[in-house]
């Protein structure tokens, strides 16, 4: 149950903003964006830097998609990894990576699953999200595994989707059911 009411459709804001949502999620308002349009500046702000690392980033996009998915499971945003589950399946990911991901400390050990740099990049999300800071040597060895540019792109996704997975959780943001989508 989410912690207060999501907006309805008859009051969520700005016409203009929520339009731009509507066309963006194809004509559908998601229980995330309902819960956002509580504070226009915050969706606003939302939407252009969650577009950005959607859109924009050199980061292969398998990349992006697990390193949000670690995070989002370390979190308990079961909301992100219904909803990115599918990208992550569509950038090359499997269904038994997902799924792993549950429980990242026993991922990292999957050399079986997961390569050298899939392994890192779990590392990166695990270390972020449970103690804030980085270990040198992982950044070292994922400076030598990706560009100057990836990393920081990287580093990024994390700390967004840490953002991210909070909102939802605090606010317990719920996953859309068929009758609930607008």
């Amino acid at each position: 149950m989410p912690g207060i009411p999501y907006k309805p459709l008859d009051a969520a804001g700005p016409d203009e903003l929520v339009q731009a949502i509507l066309e963006r999620r194809g004509g559908t308002l998601l229980n995330l964006d309902r819960m956002l349009l509580h504070s226009v500046p915050f969706t606003q702000g939302w939407g252009a830097l969650l577009g950005k690392l959607r859109n924009e980033l050199s980061l292969p996009a398998k990349l992006r998609e697990l390193a949000l998915c670690a995070v989002c499971g370390l979190c308990g945003a079961e909301y992100e990894m219904h909803h990115h589950g599918p990208l992550f399946l569509k950038a090359g990911g499997t269904p038994a990576q997902f799924n792993a991901l549950r429980d990242l400390k026993r991922a990292i050990e999957h050399e079986h699953l997961f390569s050298r740099l899939e392994r890192d990049v779990l590392r990166l999300a695990l270390e972020m999200t449970r103690q804030g800071r980085v270990s040198p040597g992982l950044l070292e060895t994922l400076r030598g595994e990706l560009d100057d540019t990836g990393l920081v792109e990287l580093v990024g996704v994390i700390a967004s989707y840490n953002m991210v997975a909070r909102f939802i959780v605090a606010l317990g943001v719920e996953v859309e059911c068929p009758a609930e989508r607008m």
